[in-house]
């Protein structure tokens, strides 16, 4: 599965498949411990912050291990350019730390299982010096069956959560059932996992839950994933300009369109139009202070605008009509130049570049800076440091937590490290070649070297595509010149724990925001919505956010 895989997929859904392209992310007490301050009573709701947080986090200690072609700058990732021979690799876990322990571990799969005993696993078995059992679960529906494992008496010794599951009883589970890793983690405990310790401290806040460091997190860039893109080989022959406005780039797509050719201007660009117009983030970050009183997301005249301009791309017939039918591929439909702008994962830029240079040497793909949508410098507020973690069960001995976190430290060694080149690329001459300074996973390794360990921990964020180090150079500048206008949202970094009976107040906003664009609804059906938002408990929710800030303060970051 690849990101954007249809027109207009879920959130939820794209956030997934995303995560596969980059890798390829009863009882319990109350969460809040504010300065002093407490939650109002709920159980497992609200935040950790103040002293109690930091007492809990890993001290930092960056990696040393290898230096980046491109370093981070303004919240970017690290990018490399060049892969080197197996011998001339880091090392970062010099000494085997496993102690033999057989683990169940579920976790996402977007493909088909290779098996036990494959010769992939296997060597990671030997590596870290554990046995996995994996029991994956299909990534499309791994909620259901998370909800599922928790819900019963016997779960895994490690299982995985993506932050867009933490809905309904999951917070709740995840206090109830999941253990404390502070003991093991916490402060300078951490030192004796060394790529534990170079995770920035940012994507350990976000595994705090229920006053507990439970989850060994999947650290993210603060910079959006969200990337609008356009064919730049295209633009360059017809002499099309970039925009920089929502006006030019209507007029642009006047320009472009085609529909007796097989030519549209673009697919759907909501998700961009979101940061054309300063839209604030989803939950829980989609709050800001206006007078002093806190205003949502959905309440804003931002959403609103950002909602019109793209139901008038669509009401133009610039949009392809399988993006309005939510069906098809829009990553092929732009490779193929049936569309000329889309936006979709960052993780894109390469995946489409890898696949269309076979046999087009010359494709080039670009992303388009964001801008405010009369001009001038964007609002992008900053993303979450981490959105996806695993958790170690509760009733797990000793050993066995050790030996989780051991698997830990192999799985978050850094690029260019003899450990990451296993985890990602397998058994060189059996999952992959290297030639040239090229990386290339045969038959077996894309049969077997799937995103499984890619969600025990990770490093921090990196880019690496040797075959095409002009693409690497594209995405780390373009998250750069991005990160130079990040704004910190609202309780920015924080893990946060809404009341279950507020759990399914949002679920309606993205379905109606798609049958807006596409001109099946009418923006004033969304006034309606937040109307009824309010009154079904957005307004008592607000009350509950602004104590929780009260007490919190704007940002723990």
């Amino acid at each position: 599965m690849t990101p954007n895989s249809s027109s207009a997929p879920s959130r939820r859904r794209f956030l997934a498949s995303s995560v596969v392209v980059a890798a390829a992310v009863g009882g319990g007490m109350p969460l809040l411990a504010a300065c002093g301050g407490g939650s109002g009573g709920a159980k497992n709701e609200g935040t950790t912050t103040g002293k109690k947080l930091k007492d809990l986090l890993p001290a930092y200690v960056p990696s040393k291990a290898v230096t980046p072609d491109l370093p981070s700058k303004n919240g970017s990732a690290v990018g490399f350019t060049t892969a080197l021979p197996a011998a001339q690799l880091a090392v970062s876990v010099p000494k085997k730390l496993g102690q033999g322990s057989q683990l169940s571990i579920m976790a996402p799969l977007w493909g088909t299982s290779p098996g036990e005993g494959n010769p992939y696993w296997t060597a990671m078995d030997e590596a870290v010096g554990v046995k996995v059992k994996w029991q994956n679960q299909d990534g499309n529906v791994y909620g259901q069956k998370l909800g599922a494992v928790l819900a019963s008496s016997s779960i895994p010794d490690a299982v995985v959560v993506p932050g867009w599951e933490l809905g309904g009883k999951i917070p709740s589970a995840i206090a109830n059932k999941f253990a404390d890793l502070g003991p093991y983690l916490s402060g300078d405990k951490v030192k004796a996992y060394p790529n534990l310790a170079a995770i920035p401290t940012g994507a350990w806040q976000r595994g705090v839950f229920a006053e507990k460091l439970r989850g060994l997190p999947m650290p993210a860039e603060a910079t959006p994933n969200i990337t609008p893109f356009y064919r730049a080989d295209i633009f360059e022959e017809k002499g099309y300009e970039v925009p920089t406005t929502t006006q030019e780039f209507y007029d642009l797509c006047k320009e472009i369109n085609a529909p007796k050719s097989k030519v549209w201007a673009c697919s759907d660009m909501t998700w961009s139009a979101f940061v054309f117009f300063g839209v604030l983030p989803e939950k829980p970050y989609y709050w800001k202070l206006v007078d002093g009183k806190l205003v949502n997301r959905y309440e804003t005249d931002e959403y609103l605008e950002a909602l019109e301009w793209s139901r008038s791309l669509y009401s133009a017939g610039f949009v392809h009509p399988d993006a309005k039918a939510e069906t098809g591929d829009m990553r092929t439909t732009f490779s193929s130049g049936n569309a000329l702008m889309y936006n979709a994962d960052i993780s894109d830029w390469y995946a489409a570049s890898a696949i269309q240079r076979l046999d087009k040497p010359d494709f080039r793909m670009g992303a388009m800076d964001f801008f405010a949508h009369d001009g001038g410098d964007p609002v992008i507020y900053e993303a979450s440091p981490s959105n996806i973690w695993c958790f170690v069960n509760k009733n797990a001995d000793k050993k066995t937590i050790e030996d989780i976190l051991a698997l830990a430290n192999y799985t978050a060694a850094p690029y260019g490290t003899k450990e990451q080149r296993l985890k990602a690329y397998g058994l060189e001459g059996t999952h992959h070649t290297l030639k040239d300074g090229v990386l290339t996973k045969t038959e077996q390794g894309n049969n077997q070297v799937f995103a499984t360990y890619e969600y025990i921990a990770t490093s921090a964020p990196f880019r690496a595509y040797p075959d095409h180090p002009d693409v690497v150079k594209g995405v780390i500048e373009w998250q750069q010149r991005q990160g130079a206008h990040l704004r910190k949202p609202l309780f920015h970094g924080m893990q946060i724990q809404e009341p279950t009976r507020y759990t399914e107040l949002n679920a309606q906003f993205e379905d109606l925001e798609k049958d807006i664009v596409r001109g099946r609804k009418k923006v004033g059906d969304m006034q309606q919505q937040v109307s009824d938002w309010k009154t079904k408990g957005g307004d008592k929710l607000r009350d509950w956010y602004k104590k929780l800030l009260d007490e919190t303060g704007e940002s723990a970051s």
